[in-house]
């Protein structure tokens, strides 16, 4: 039972951690370099995220700076951050690739927040899909002979985890909501 319990805790792990991954990918007003997490670059003929190939700083809350290691680079940077889908445009001096990060139009953050809470949503799924299996599990575990109380325990302690996440996955939600709220 406990083995199976510690299985289904990693699975709303998991589920908590891709949502909280999900949301450092949805800008608010500040900038952050993480907004460029899930870009990879050409690096070599290998997909290299391009913070592991440039310096990525926030030199102010509005601007994001990109100094590559390899010059030669930049034309590359610069064209895989136009066609990433971030609605982000370079500006290349040569030396450095510098993205001005415009404020969040009502519109926008109204949409930003519809996807943040489909997002919650998504990690609520996962959490009670690692839920039904566990509850499934136990089931069987009964069925082959295991006692109704530890399988009552043991359903009882899956809610309680069960919750927890929830509960998680509610806090950051709101957390982000008030972010981009925020003016």
């Amino acid at each position: 039972m406990q083995q199976e319990l510690e299985h289904v805790e990693q699975a709303m792990h998991k589920a908590y951690n891709h949502t909280k991954i999900a949301f450092s990918k949805i800008r608010t007003g500040r900038v952050t370099p993480s907004i460029l997490d899930g870009v990879v670059v050409n690096y070599y003929g290998n997909d290299t995220p391009i913070s592991q190939v440039a310096a990525i700083n926030t030199p102010d809350a509005k601007t994001l700076t990109i100094k590559p290691w390899e010059k030669h680079y930049i034309p590359e940077i610069e064209k895989t951050i136009l066609n990433s889908h971030l609605d982000l445009i370079p500006q290349n001096d040569g030396e450095i690739i510098r993205i001005n990060i415009p404020p969040l139009t009502e519109e926008r953050r109204k949409s930003l927040i519809k996807q943040v809470r489909n997002e919650a949503e998504k990690g609520r799924v996962g959490v009670r899909h690692a839920r039904t299996e566990a509850k499934r599990a136990f089931k069987d575990l009964q069925n082959e002979g295991t006692s109704e109380d530890m399988v009552k325990k043991a359903l009882k302690r899956l809610q309680e985890l069960t919750d927890q996440y929830i509960q998680q996955i509610d806090q950051m939600t709101a957390h982000k909501e008030v972010e981009l709220t925020k003016v």
